[in-house]
């Protein structure tokens, strides 16, 4: 090339039409890519700023997604706070049945007998009456003759009720002894005066208190294994808050910025919930209300823990379209200042190339002269 001479209008269009070459190819690049600075070649300190600002966007994208989970991990608790407090509830109303049970009277029919026991030994003269386990009441009628049924109910009405044996009503219709333990607990009256009487016999017939609230306290028991088995299922992701895990959610690159929330024991054991046989039902009730205050007050910890994640996930949230903002406004092309670019570039080229055959029109008449 360096040999070949050619005229300087010559020159000076062939420099235009290389140097539109050149910004055509690179708006042409720019169009395609939409960046206007897509190496450091283009601009290292635009490059390098948006690298580093889409690279800690990037970052905040991960810790996004912790947030998140941790999120879920929350309402996963709060959901088990709620269906736990729902067995709470049930149990209660089995507590309330119960404290509404009734005992069944326990009834024993017995007709006396007659006896002359006028000169009979006191051991003869003597019965037992046992109430459920208790320790038996030894009884004993006077030396007399009973010679009528209805005497010898009377003598023995008036013995037992001398003893005053809490919940038994004994009641005489002439030779008929009617006996009533209002506890409902086995009633057995024995020994030498009832075998001769006639009146001996045991009864259970009834139902104690106990008895009558042992179904309820099976349910009880039962709800309250469900409680158990409730806060045991409350994980997610293999973090479980209601039992006794804790979670440690990151807000920044290097985790200086961070929420630590610490786990609780939400079974029955942990809600202080014990078994029971009801057999102090107030008690077992005050239990539950207290089960209910912390389910409550934890609840209400866990939702201001949910309110601060969320707000710093959307924090971040906001923070990525900053800083990916950022990086755009150092490295994105506008199109649409690229377009019109390279419609100038291209009206430039057109015109450089009409210049260049013009500048060359001026050797060909020379070359006309010379044929």
């Amino acid at each position: 090339m360096g040999d070949i001479t050619i005229n300087s209008a010559v020159r000076a269009n062939l420099q235009t039409l290389q140097s539109t070459a050149q910004l055509m190819a690179q708006t042409q690049n720019r169009l395609a890519t939409g960046l206007k600075v897509s190496s450091a070649l283009d601009n290292p300190q635009s490059y390098f700023t948006a690298a580093g600002l889409n690279a800690r966007a990037t970052d905040l994208g991960a810790l996004q997604d912790s947030m998140s989970l941790g999120v879920q991990t929350l309402k996963a608790a709060d959901e088990g706070i709620k269906s736990i407090q729902k067995l709470v509830n049930q149990a209660r109303s089995v507590a309330n049945q119960a404290l509404q049970a009734k005992a069944t009277a326990t009834t024993l029919s017995e007709t006396a007998g007659t006896s002359n026991l006028s000169a009979a030994a006191a051991s003869a003269r003597t019965f037992t009456i046992q109430v459920g386990d208790n320790s038996a009441v030894s009884v004993t009628l006077d030396a007399a003759n009973y010679a009528t049924a209805a005497s010898a109910a009377a003598a023995i009405k008036a013995k037992i009720d001398a003893e005053d044996i809490e919940g038994l009503t004994v009641s005489v219709t002439g030779g008929n002894l009617s006996f009533s333990l209002a506890g409902g607990e086995d009633l057995t009256i024995a020994g030498a005066a009832a075998t001769t009487l006639g009146f001996d016999g045991t009864s259970d017939n009834g139902e104690t208190l106990a008895e009558a609230r042992s179904t309820y306290a099976t349910d009880y028991n039962n709800l309250r294994t469900q409680i158990d088995q409730l806060a045991t299922d409350a994980s997610f992701n293999g973090i479980n808050l209601l039992n006794g895990d804790s979670l440690l959610v990151k807000f920044n690159e290097d985790g200086s910025s961070n929420l630590n929330i610490e786990g609780v024991s939400f079974n029955a054991t942990g809600l202080g919930i014990a078994e029971t046989t009801f057999a102090d039902i107030d008690a077992d009730i005050a239990l539950l209300d207290g089960a209910t205050k912390t389910l409550r007050t934890q609840a209400s910890t866990f939702g201001a823990n949910l309110s601060v994640v969320q707000n710093r996930q959307d924090f971040t949230k906001n923070m990525i379209n900053v800083l990916e903002g950022g990086a755009g406004a150092l490295t994105l092309a506008d199109t649409n200042v690229e377009a019109a670019n390279l419609l100038a570039l291209q009206t430039r080229q057109s015109l450089a190339q009409t210049s260049l055959s013009l500048a060359n029109q001026a050797e060909q008449a020379v070359l006309q002269l010379i044929r």
